[in-house]
């Protein structure tokens, strides 16, 4: 399967306009990045298992819908069997 596209992550997040184009690219390439180093793999691999390639979307969808660092007036939760869930079983421990 070939990686990340922008096109797929526009599906994931159901995105039709190209205005945001740029934004994405660069909340994609973010992502890749941390899931990547999270990981020590890569996510656009062929051999890259779903979960890694699901957890970057995830990841791309929360960046694009939270552009900056805190919320205010909100209360956030993290959802189970999210994002950190779907990568447990493939993370890197550096000591």
């Amino acid at each position: 399967m070939p990686g990340i596209t922008l096109d797929r992550a526009k599906a994931h997040l159901n995105v039709t306009l190209d205005a945001d184009d740029a934004l994405l690219t660069d909340k994609l390439a973010a992502a890749k990045a941390w899931v990547g180093a999270y990981t020590a793999s890569d996510p656009d691999a062929d051999t890259a298992p779903a979960p890694i390639r699901e957890a970057t979307l995830q990841l791309v969808g929360h960046l694009y819908a939270n552009r900056e660092a805190t919320l205010v007036g909100v209360t956030a939760q993290e959802l189970p069997f999210g994002f950190l869930d779907l990568l447990a079983p493939y993370r890197a421990f550096c000591f």
